[in-house]
This record gives structure tokens, C-alpha cells and sequence, in this order.
């Protein structure tokens, strides 16, 4: 847990007072930490156990350099402002520290904080491991001692990380996936109860990845976690730390990568949180141009601080390091490099070049996926990156940002559009529907149907679909194919493998008894399908961030509708052909083109009847002509279901 203790020459001020004058900090460590350049900052501050002088505490360090006084309080001295004070540095570094003896593990503690202007504040430690369960707001004193089996998984998971590997992730919020008690929402299901339910159903929906939601300890429900208080702490919502360690030790014995939601974007100004931590705009920018985001009512990180910055950068690496995680999706990357992002003139400053990127926090990302890559080289990072800003997903030494796979926002937008539009008008859409690839290998992109596109009125994805109920679902089934067969990673949130009828709600639990129906138990065959379809493809995945990898086939069918493309890997004969009917009219007969092949197999349609389609349309045998020797060309001659996918090998 704790590296080997830095031991300077102890100094005790007092043995018979309960407070003992001792620290892990070294020189380098507190000059690395003020650069911003100090990514461990886990392993010095927040509370440790140690052993001094055979005498068995916790040691406690906090930053609160605005602070006249700062000390532990808690249970174990009743809450006594005075009992138990830290001794500040005398390097100037702000650092408040001491050993206290006897604390046991469990222990609730704040730091009491004497700050600016005689402000008084009780504080969370930033640095905690485990925190109460809300609404208590007190640390607690903890140990991250675990027992890891997943050594297979993290001898080889270099290989199940690769951009060139299949990426189908299953977003999941972990409180309202499924709940002991629908109806009861102050209720959940532990990490225990979770890893019995989650990893089997992974296992028989296929999905590669997993990715949580924030668990970072947060105050309110409602958030979502996006407004978090604990950077160091799994929420308690569910169990202790060592619950989400057995949870994702249990997923990658099962062969699933697991990702983090992580939020270095904004935190709330909960009196026990980061916000005026020292009475002072200790963690976030003073000046509200930058320091207060609009939307969301809470505040934003100083970047330009290197304590921040070090703090930040610790807290992501923190999870690769202790709960073994695969990956992080940076939430709201757009609000951290942009200046003016939900802000109108006059409530932004430019840069000093004149421009509208935070210089600063452009160079805190850039650290941030330097550092991640060079400790953790077998695992991603993903952005989720809204705007048009260039080379988010290239390497920092090409001017880029240095994210492994950035969400594909304007695929998710354009795709959803063309399928909510009446088959009868979609032919003078095309071009949007198409528009993806004229910049996809402008980044290694992520096609994401998400949480947010399921909320506050957006409506569940079933539900965007035109047409009758089984319309709805031959289009869904249809939209599906499109995504798990182009270029790129795959992202389903929870419930949009099986058409759930209502958004998403976080109070509640997924409508799992519509499974009972048809229509919803066959559309989550279809999803499982694609996830086997995927995995066992190679030409959709090996060159998937890559020119090679796609081809466009048929694009000059619109008014009928009909899209075909290729998808290509290393080996020709791997390449897959799929073709797209997006109105309801079935076309028999229908005539592709194609080079270097005079063998088709039809090896997935989406209008089966073990995916509530008609299983009317078919290709048991798929004709092929040589049209032109010296091409290479062929005719085929393909059926195609109405709203259906066909799938060719």
C-alpha cells in the first residue's frame, strides 16, 4: 500500500500528547508536487496506516496552505477541534501533517480547517480511500489490501486493449441496472450482489468491455456521479472498496476490460467537498470566468495550479494502478480545453495568443495520457469530446491531445436523425447518412449510444424509431447492424440491447420483465449476435482506424434506399460485404457489384425470426457472375429484408 516510509529524523512534540510530528514527504516529492508533475500524491497524502516505534496509527496530510490551524477530528476524540492538530511544513508547501497513534481502520474523520479570514470548514480528506455513505460526509480511514486473481487477464490484456481489437462496451450505472427492490430507490444492490448478476450477463451478451458510470464517491443521486467529492474512492453505495476490487476482479477472470467514467472537468461546492477548501479557492480558479461552470452550477479545477494538476493526474492513475481498471472515458473534455465553452462574449477571456483554448489545461490532458500511456502502455483512454478540436486521439508529439479513442458525437447525432426520419423522406438524406466517413480517420473514434441520448426527454431508443411496433424494432435491429459493422469502437448503454419502453431513470431499476416479450428478448439475441459477430470477424476490427478497412460499395441507390460497404482486415479473404434496405419494401434480386470475390455467404440478417423478424428474406445461396475479367468484378445478385441488414462473408 504504502511505499517504503521516507524516514527522516523523527521529532516528537510531545510523547505524552497524541499528535506526533512525522512525515512521508521527501524534497523532490514536494518540488515535483508544486511543478504539477507528482502523479502518486495517493501513497503521501490522506491517512495511511503505519507502524513508529512500534506503535501502530494512521498518519494524516493535507494540503490547505491558506490554513492557520488544521486538525483530525472524528469519533475517536468526539469531534474535538482542539485534541488533535496537524503541524504545518516549514517549506511553504501548505502541507499539514502528523501521526496520530491507537486510530484503528474504520475510523470517520474530517480535517477542521481554521482558513481565510477565520473561516471555519470541515472537510472530507481529498485523499480518502472510503467515505460514509451519504448523506454522512465524513472520511474514513481504510486499507486497499486486496487479494488479485486476475493475473491472466493482466499478462494479456495488452491484446484485448488494442486498437486493433473488437470494442463493444456496455455502459452501465451501477445503482439502477437492477436493484433489490425496484420500488425502493434509497436501496441497492451491493458490489457483491452486482459481480452475481453483471458478470454472467456479460458473459452471455458478449460484450468485450464494461464500462461504470462514475463510482467515484459523490454526494447526490441525481449527478449521476459526474459531481464527485472522493477522486481516491469507490462510492459506498454499494460496499467498500474492496467490493468494486472483487467486482472487477470477477469481470476480467471472465475476460471483460473494465472502464472508469473519470471527471477532471468540474466538482460541486458541497461545504465538505474541494470547493473553498481553505477558505480560499484552493482547487479551483478564483477568477469565475473560468472557475464556475454554467451548466452544471459547480466548479471548475485550476489547471494552471500545479498542486491541482498533480492531484488530477494522481487521482487517474490511482485507479489503473489499485483497482486494476482498463481504461478511463474523460467526461467533458470540451469544457476543460475550451475557454469560452457555454459561454457567450464578455463572459470569456482569449488566451494569450488571442485563441479560445485553456493553454493550461491543453497541457494538464496532454501529462494526464503522456503518463497514463508510459505507466499503464496495455489500456485506453477515451474523450468525450463534443466539438470540432483537432487530433484529440493523436499523440501528444504530433500536437495532439493524446487520447486513444475519442467518442464519435456527430456519427451518434447524424445516425440518429436518419433513423428517426419516415423511410419516405430518407432518400433525401443520404449524404447525412453517409457524412461519417468523409472524417472518420480524422481520430480514432468510439460510435457511442449513450445515457445522455436516453434522458430528459430524448426518449428510449426503441421509441425514436418511425413507424408500428414492428417497424420500430426492424429498425432498431437495422441501426444496430449499421453500428457493430463500421469502422470503430462500439458503446450501448444499459438497456438499449433490449428496446427498453421508457428512459432511463436513476431512481428506479431497467424494465427487465419485458424480456418476458418477444420482441425485447429477441432484439437482445440480435445485440448478442452482432457482439459474436463482431468478435469472430476480423475485417471488423483489424483495420478499423485505418483507410484499408472500409470501402464503399453502393452508395448511388438513394431513392431506394440501399447502402452497401466493405469492411476489410489483413487477409482479403476475412473481408465482410454488408448491405443496408433502410425502407420497408422488400427488394428481391437485388444487384452489388463487387471486386476479388465470386463467394458470398450470408452470415447474419436482421429480419431472422430469432430477432422478431420475418425470416421471410434470405440468401441460403448468393449468385455471382464475373462481369469484367480484367477488374476482377463480380455481379451478385442479393435479397434484401424491408428496414433489414443483411451480412455477407
Amino acid at each position: 500500500m504504502v511505499p517504503p516510509l521516507k524516514y527522516e529524523e523523527l521529532h516528537f512534540i510531545d510523547t505524552t500528547k497524541p499528535v506526533w510530528n512525522y512525515s512521508f514527504f521527501s524534497d523532490e516529492d514536494i518540488r515535483n508536487y508544486q511543478q504539477g508533475t507528482h502523479y502518486k500524491l495517493y501513497e503521501l497524502f490522506g491517512s495511511h496506516e503505519i507502524t513508529v516505534l512500534g506503535v501502530t496509527g494512521y498518519y494524516f496530510a493535507v494540503w490547505a496552505p491558506n490554513a492557520t490551524h488544521v486538525s483530525v477530528i472524528g469519533n475517536f476524540n468526539h469531534w474535538n477541534n482542539e485534541a488533535h492538530p496537524l503541524t504545518v511544513r516549514t517549506d511553504n508547501s501548505g502541507i499539514w501533517e502528523g501521526f496520530i497513534p491507537y486510530i484503528a481502520k474504520g475510523e470517520v474523520y474530517k480535517y477542521h480547517i481554521h482558513g481565510y479570514k477565520g473561516r471555519m470548514l470541515d472537510k472530507g480528506d481529498p485523499y480518502a480511500n472510503f467515505w460514509e455513505l451519504r448523506p454522512g460526509t465524513a472520511s474514513i480511514t481504510w486499507k486497499l489490501d486486496y487479494d488479485w486473481q486476475d493475473e491472466e487477464w493482466m499478462k494479456s490484456r495488452a491484446a484485448h486493449n488494442a486498437s486493433d481489437a473488437p470494442w463493444s462496451v456496455y455502459e452501465i450505472h451501477l445503482g439502477s441496472w437492477m436493484r433489490p427492490d425496484p420500488n425502493d430507490e434509497e436501496r441497492y444492490n451491493t458490489y457483491a450482489q452486482i459481480r452475481e448478476r453483471l458478470v454472467p450477463y456479460l458473459i452471455e451478451t458478449g460484450f468485450t468491455h464494461v464500462e461504470f458510470m462514475p463510482v467515484m464517491e459523490h454526494p447526490y443521486d441525481g449527478s449521476w456521479g459526474y459531481q464527485g467529492t472522493g477522486y481516491f474512492a469507490p462510492t459506498s453505495r454499494y460496499g467498500d472498496p474492496q467490493g468494486l476490487m472483487e467486482l472487477i476482479d470477477a469481470l476480467h477472470q471472465a475476460g471483460i476490460g473494465v472502464i472508469l467514467d473519470w471527471v477532471p472537468s468540474h466538482f460541486p461546492y458541497d461545504a465538505h467537498g474541494l470547493f473553498m477548501f481553505d477558505g480560499t479557492h484552493t482547487y479551483e480558479y478564483a477568477d469565475m470566468r473560468k472557475g464556475f461552470h454554467p451548466d452544471w452550477n459547480s466548479y471548475i479545477f485550476n489547471y494552471k495550479r500545479g498542486e491541482v494538476k498533480s492531484f488530477l493526474i494522481s487521482s487517474a492513475r490511482f485507479w489503473f494502478q489499485y483497482f486494476h481498471i482498463d481504461g478511463i472515458r474523460v467526461d467533458a473534455v470540451s469544457s476543460v480545453i475550451k475557454l469560452n465553452y457555454s459561454r457567450t462574449s464578455g463572459q470569456w477571456e482569449p488566451n494569450e495568443f488571442g485563441g479560445d483554448g485553456n493553454i493550461e489545461a491543453i497541457s494538464f490532458i496532454q501529462d494526464l495520457n503522456q503518463t497514463i500511456y508510459r505507466d499503464f502502455p496495455d489500456v485506453q483512454t477515451i474523450a468525450e469530446e463534443a466539438t470540432d478540436w483537432p487530433r484529440v486521439s493523436r499523440p501528444t508529439y504530433m500536437d495532439g491531445l493524446g487520447f486513444g479513442m475519442k467518442w464519435m458525437m456527430g456519427w451518434m447525432h447524424d445516425t440518429l436523425d436518419y433513423f428517426h426520419m419516415d423511410p419516405l423522406f430518407r432518400s433525401h438524406y443520404q449524404d447525412k447518412f453517409a457524412f461519417s466517413m468523409m472524417y472518420y480517420y480524422d481520430e480514432n473514434f468510439m460510435l457511442p449510444l449513450s445515457h445522455d441520448e436516453v434522458v430528459h426527454g430524448k426518449s428510449p431508443m426503441l421509441y425514436k424509431m418511425p413507424g408500428d411496433e414492428w417497424q420500430k424494432h426492424a429498425n432498431l435491429r437495422t441501426l444496430y447492424t449499421y453500428m457493430f459493422t463500421h469502422p470503430g469502437g462500439k458503446l450501448l448503454f444499459m438497456g438499449n440491447e433490449f428496446g427498453a419502453t421508457q428512459e432511463w431513470n436513476y431512481k428506479s431499476e431497467l424494465q427487465w420483465y419485458l424480456l418476458q416479450f418477444e420482441p425485447h428478448s429477441k432484439l437482445q439475441t440480435c445485440v448478442r449476435d452482432l457482439n459474436k459477430l463482431l468478435r469472430s470477424e476480423p475485417a471488423l476490427y483489424e483495420c478499423q482506424f485505418s483507410p484499408e478497412g472500409f470501402e464503399w460499395v453502393d452508395l448511388n441507390h438513394r431513392d431506394e434506399c440501399v447502402i452497401a460497404y466493405r469492411r476489410k482486415g489483413r487477409v482479403p479473404e476475412n473481408d465482410i460485404l454488408v448491405v443496408l434496405n433502410l425502407t420497408p419494401e422488400v427488394r428481391l434480386d437485388w444487384k452489388l457489384y463487387v471486386k476479388g470475390k465470386g463467394a458470398w455467404k450470408e452470415i447474419f440478417n436482421s429480419d431472422d425470426k430469432k430477432y422478431w423478424g420475418t425470416g421471410d428474406v434470405f440468401n441460403p445461396e448468393i449468385n455471382a457472375v464475373l462481369v469484367d475479367k480484367n477488374q476482377d468484378l463480380y455481379e451478385i445478385n442479393v435479397h434484401l429484408p424491408a428496414l433489414g441488414a443483411v451480412v455477407l462473408r
